[in-house]
């Protein structure tokens, strides 16, 4: 009677199959674990670079509204507040707490007279996505600043 070949090769093969059938479907597994690991840093990059972005658009509107409003009021006391009110809104339009923006008001060479120019900063500390509010962390800050000529001959 023939017998079957046995050996330290053959052991070593059967051994490698058997082995490599508890490895099968586990690449898919290290896939998944992977692109997770890899996918969810980069969905809060994302989401932050939209905070920025939002904050940038939202510190050049309120700028420009508000250099524009102060020019055309008739008094330099509520053209101040006007101004400060118009950029409170623009900051709430782009879901940014009031508090996290800072306006600067400088006129040339007088406030509202004619043909003075009125200069509006607005610096808004941008928040990390999911933080709470109280965190306080802020990784940027952004800011921008609009002029606008009073009118001559009002």
């Amino acid at each position: 009677m023939a017998r079957a070949p046995s050996g330290p090769g053959l052991r070593n093969a059967r051994e490698t199959v058997a082995h490599g059938d508890a490895e099968r479907g586990s690449a898919i597994v290290e896939f998944i674990f992977t692109s997770t690991l890899v996918l969810i840093p980069m969905i809060y990059l994302v989401l932050a670079a939209g905070q920025l972005q939002a904050a940038s658009y939202a510190a050049v509107g309120a700028a420009d509204h508000a250099a524009k409003v102060f020019a055309a009021s008739g008094q330099a006391a509520q053209a101040e507040t006007n101004a400060r009110d118009v950029v409170a809104r623009t900051l709430a339009d782009f879901g940014i707490a009031a508090g996290r923006g800072t306006t600067t008001i400088g006129c040339d060479p007088g406030c509202l007279e004619p043909g003075s120019t009125v200069s509006v900063s607005v610096s808004i500390q941008v928040p990390l996505p999911f933080l709470p509010d109280g965190f306080g962390a802020s990784a940027f800050s952004v800011d921008s600043t609009a002029t606008q000529r009073v009118d001559r001959f009002g």
